[in-house]
């Protein structure tokens, strides 16, 4: 009983050890993402390099994730075209955790989320691109400079503008 007891606190922290580790801190290179869109185009990360870029990892079917998009929506029209301190404009790259294309067209639809990075390997929690950036909770973000360089994470509500405000030229 004491040998499973041991095995068992052992097998935990290793467990919650390895939770702590997954993720990128700020100052690491954020990893390529690159999964279609909709209509089956693919897009990539890279293709924003340059810009200041706020990777939303978000759902259709995920209330709290829709209750933030008009702020993401908020951001991306008063930023969009503004020059940066380490970056010349601001995108959103879209990552959905959505299983079902259609759900999450409809979300896309509905709140409006009009910019054109929008993609999803419709993997779910199994998603390739949340597994690189260690999510496990959405709505969740990654803000990365021009130089691809991770600057900021989970940036939500009124800290996302104020975010985006101070790093401005």
């Amino acid at each position: 009983m004491k040998n499973t007891l041991s095995i068992l606190l052992v097998a935990l922290t290793i467990n919650f050890a390895t939770a702590q580790e997954i993720g990128l801190k700020i100052g690491d290179i954020a990893p390529e993402l690159a999964y279609n869109n909709p209509t089956g185009n693919e897009l990539k990360l890279s293709d924003l390099r340059g810009k200041l870029v706020l990777i939303d990892f978000w759902a259709s079917w995920c209330g709290p994730c829709r209750r933030e998009n008009p702020n993401l929506v908020d951001a991306y029209r008063k930023y969009t075209e503004t020059k940066f301190k380490n970056g010349k404009g601001f995108e959103i790259f879209s990552l959905s955790l959505d299983k079902n294309n259609s759900a999450w067209v409809k979300a896309i639809n509905k709140d409006q989320l009009f910019w054109e990075y929008h993609v999803s390997d419709l993997g779910g929690w199994q998603s390739e691109g949340s597994n690189k950036y260690g999510i496990r909770s959405i709505p969740s973000n990654v803000l990365i400079d021009g130089n691809g360089i991770i600057i900021a994470r989970d940036l939500k509500g009124p800290a996302l503008h104020r975010f985006l405000e101070d790093q401005k030229n």
